[in-house]
């Protein structure tokens, strides 16, 4: 079984004076990536490994996460940043099948584009938004059109019912 957990980035700046592959996250946005990060560990879900896009937003949620789930520095695909659904599906296709759980952090629209072509689910992908995909499979290769089933969801606005 594989499991992949799709985050979108964390809030970004609009300001001017950065090109887009340079926006910094917002305060808001760190703080955000913190809080989706601490759910996802309250509730044990936890990738082995993260890979993202090297842009510098997301690059710096991936390494939010990888900080508060005790895990190693993330790997960057630059096919990830401004891919369209089927670059994405490459790139998850080419996923070292030594690991069953894997964390994409990437961008939209390419990652709500990926969520429906997974699971045919329309969920809303927020800034910091995470949703964990399930497969029934043991190989990356396999993961296809509506291969998965959405195992959890959860963004930074989120009440805890606890």
């Amino acid at each position: 079984m594989k499991q992949l957990l799709l985050i979108r980035h964390a809030k970004a700046t609009h300001e001017s004076g950065y090109i887009d592959f340079e926006r910094p996250l917002k305060h808001s946005g760190l703080q955000d990536a913190a809080t989706v990060a601490m759910r996802l560990q309250e509730y044990s879900v936890i990738p082995q490994i993260l890979m993202a896009s090297p842009a510098l937003r997301t690059l710096t949620t991936a390494n939010v996460f990888a900080e508060h789930l005790s895990l190693p520095k993330p790997e960057t695909d630059k096919r990830i940043y401004d891919a369209d659904l089927d670059t994405l599906i490459d790139v998850v296709n080419e996923l070292p099948d030594s690991y069953n759980f894997i964390g994409l952090v990437g961008h939209n629209p390419g990652i709500s584009q990926l969520l429906y072509h997974l699971t045919s689910e329309v969920r809303d992908m927020e800034t910091c938004a995470a949703v964990l995909i399930a497969f029934e499979t043991n190989k990356w290769s396999a993961v296809g059109k509506f291969s998965g089933s959405v195992a959890y969801y959860t963004f930074p606005g989120e009440v805890s019912n606890s």
